[in-house]
């Protein structure tokens, strides 16, 4: 999954950055509203992290420009405005949830992840797939009952297949969902991700498809 986190404070900003590519999302930082509001008329993101009061422009801005543009993606405003008028208004113009800051971290990524399901990057938390289980909360797989241990980026490339099972998923929708700004990977990397997570599913009867000129799928369970 890919998250676009909005937050002018540097400090904020990091804990934000690390803690959500410690549960595995890609995460691009805008630090301002301008920057959000170029980013997301640019590119496509499975959440926005938003706050409020911004340079350039502030949240509620982007916010408006955002559903103007008739997008979906879900938006968590994240914010130390606790004025009833700023929090109706926020969810007036489009926002699916308020936080308050300060704020613990746990629930914050809880929030996350219950704002992705909404917004249909998981229909539940638990995809199953043959003997494959994978926890969408713990970001845990099994396989046969067996716990697999994948890399954060193999993990990665088994969701955005998971989740797309049965149709086909390109090398650069998969280059986009594990990278972030300041990383650059190439498609030969992507192939070595998809190698090693073949050799950890086939002895389950899990096979990862090539299709020629299009890219990967997850094949029919044996």
């Amino acid at each position: 999954m890919r998250v676009l986190q909005v937050e002018d404070d540097a400090v904020l900003g990091d804990a934000l950055l690390i803690a959500l590519g410690g549960a595995g999302y890609a995460v691009d930082w805008a630090h301002s509203g301008t920057d959000a509001d170029i980013a997301l008329q640019d590119q496509m993101y499975d959440a926005v992290v938003l706050d409020l009061n911004l340079p350039g422009m502030d949240g509620f801005e982007v916010l408006h420009r955002l559903r103007g543009r008739r997008s979906d993606t879900p938006v968590l405003i994240l914010t130390a405005r606790d004025a009833l008028d700023d929090r109706v208004r926020g969810l007036d113009l489009g926002a699916d949830d308020y936080m308050l800051k300060p704020f613990d971290m746990p629930e914050f990524l809880a929030r996350v992840r219950a704002l992705l399901r909404r917004g249909g990057a998981a229909i539940s938390n638990e995809i199953e797939f043959g003997q494959l289980r994978y926890d969408m909360t713990t970001r845990s797989v099994t396989a046969d009952g067996l716990a697999l241990h994948l890399s954060a980026r193999e993990l990665g490339v088994l969701e955005a297949l998971l989740i797309r099972a049965g149709k086909a998923v390109t090398k650069e929708a998969l280059m986009e969902k594990l990278c972030n700004w300041d990383e650059d990977l190439g498609s030969n990397a992507i192939e070595v991700y998809v190698h090693r997570l073949r050799k950890k599913l086939e002895p389950f009867g899990i096979e990862i498809q090539t299709i020629r000129g299009l890219g990967y799928m997850m094949g029919r369970p044996v």
